[in-house]
């Protein structure tokens, strides 16, 4: 696929969903790291919140020049009457030209809406749709929040592989408790394998995936205010969205890259964080350092390169006073 003439057909397509925290960014890491030297792979990545976080952190972290990234923020993904999705698909495919496409849909984000919108005649010839990969943390089955969530229930049944992640933490029958809840909820062909740091293997990309075929399904969400993550920062140098959907909540900001914070002040600040999930990628006074934040504990990273720092929070209920004490981490 290296000449620009040539038509984009039949992609290698990819849909890696579970919900929040499971390691979906980890996994996608893992396959980038260990894709084969001579083929170009695409990413995109959709995230519930306004501000984008993870289109750094995987390109942070991404030092192969075969790999392209696009982000999609504001849970835009699944919206087929906005444009958002396929205008930024249809931008990565040009500038990619792939072997491969992995799309991350949000946590909070339906996969069935992507699955219609890449099902859709315009795109059955650019792609080939292949198993969908849903990452699921079988602790959690025990909790009524996620068993009772359509969202998470709908990312096991149209996933063609379901990957236990996290098997490091699982206490004695939650694997079998997984196995049981994916026969129950899932197509009766789906896979159950499992992973520690969401590491799998790129052979359980191959083969088609058995829910390629949906009917046209339309939405009427307006997303005509600009991106978050695309407006031109104030002259205070920091920019604050939010966004609500699917029982959580989301604020985000982004800071100019003049803006240093103190490494310790905002390690120990992130420590204390009471919420769902928390992702960031930030400039601070020892280098540059991306940060995720789950049920399991504060992990940090350093970065290659971000052109700003950005730190997203979902959550049931928003603690207000976050927003100073962010402020008073900077340098």
């Amino acid at each position: 696929m290296s000449s620009n003439n040539e038509p984009i057909l039949g992609v290698p397509t990819n849909i890696i969903t579970g919900f929040l925290g499971v390691g979906k960014t980890s996994a996608i890491l893992s396959l980038l790291k260990n894709k084969p030297k001579n083929e170009r792979w695409a990413v995109l990545v959709n995230e519930f919140g306004e501000i984008g976080v993870d289109g750094s952190l995987v390109q942070g972290q991404q030092s192969e020049q075969q790999v392209f990234i696009r982000e999609v923020p504001g849970g835009r993904m699944c919206c087929l009457a906005g444009l958002p999705m396929q205008i930024a698909l249809n931008q990565l495919l040009q500038k990619a030209k792939p072997d491969r496409l992995l799309i991350e849909p949000t946590g909070l984000g339906h996969p069935k809406e992507v699955l219609q919108v890449l099902s859709t005649e315009h795109y059955r010839k650019v792609l080939r749709l292949q198993k969908n990969i849903t990452l699921v943390d079988a602790r959690k089955l025990s909790d009524t929040r996620y068993t009772d969530h359509e969202t998470f229930n709908q990312q096991i049944m149209i996933a063609d592989t379901v990957v236990g992640n996290k098997r490091d933490l699982y206490q004695a029958g939650d694997e079998e408790s997984l196995k049981t809840y994916v026969k129950k909820v899932a197509h009766a062909n789906t896979k159950v394998i499992f992973a520690e740091f969401g590491v799998i293997s790129s052979l359980e990309l191959d083969g088609d995936t058995h829910f390629n075929e949906y009917p046209p399904h339309h939405h009427h969400h307006s997303h005509s205010k600009p991106l978050a993550s695309q407006a031109p920062l104030p002259e205070s140098g920091m920019l604050k969205a939010i966004n609500n959907g699917e029982d959580f909540h989301s604020v985000g900001w982004r800071f100019a890259p003049e803006k240093v914070f103190d490494r310790q002040k905002l390690i120990v600040l992130l420590l204390e964080l009471k919420v769902e999930r928390m992702k960031a990628v930030i400039i601070t006074d020892t280098g540059i350092f991306g940060y995720n934040l789950t049920s399991d504990g504060l992990s940090e990273v350093e970065l290659d390169e971000c052109a700003e720092s950005r730190i997203e929070l979902i959550s049931e209920v928003v603690d207000e006073t976050f927003e100073e004490q962010l402020l008073s981490c900077l340098k």
